[in-house]
């Protein structure tokens, strides 16, 4: 761990507001944009995911053991407190692939990471949990499967199927 950090984190312990503050600054939009994507671009939920994140991680900061680093070991906190939102506003839909017969599109040449993130946002809770914790924030489908209590197969299902939609989805922003 850099020196730097190592002083913030030691006076993070020591329940300095002022450290806290700072190591909040330090990793807040990147955590946002974790919970924002994971949440499907709700702003007021993915801000209440981060807010309760973060008084989460002040409040077990003690236990960080340093197997990795501190901006990891808070995007797990992150994403495991986006997961329990979602299921608390119950939007762990499965998507039924089966119900919307659409046929297989290639990807459009000009496709922004504006359409991107909104057609992602647009996904099934369950798809875009396992696209974004795989794709986005890459872990691999056993953690997956650890974090969401769900089977790899399931999760690399859930991948598959949102990979489709998304193809989908994109094909029609630009046909």
């Amino acid at each position: 761990m850099p020196p730097e950090e190592q002083r913030l984190l030691t006076a993070c312990l020591t329940q300095d507001r002022q450290a806290q503050y700072q190591l909040y600054q330090r990793y807040k939009t990147a955590m946002f944009s974790t919970a924002l994507r994971m949440l499907g671009g709700n702003r007021e939920i993915a801000q209440d995911a981060l807010q309760e994140a973060f008084v989460e991680v002040f409040q077990h900061l003690a236990d960080f053991r340093q197997q990795s680093t501190l901006g990891a070991w808070i995007k797990t906190i992150v994403v495991r407190r986006a997961l329990l939102t979602l299921r608390r506003e119950q939007r762990m839909e499965v998507y039924d692939q089966d119900r919307h017969p659409e046929p297989l599109v290639a990807w459009h040449d000009n496709l922004t990471g504006e359409a991107l993130d909104k057609a992602i946002g647009e996904l099934p809770a369950g798809y875009r949990a396992v696209f974004c914790l795989i794709e986005v924030e890459g872990y691999a489908h056993r953690e997956v499967a650890e974090l969401l209590d769900i089977t790899e197969g399931t999760s690399k299902s859930q991948l598959y199927h949102a990979k489709r939609l998304l193809q989908r989805k994109l094909h029609y922003l630009y046909a």
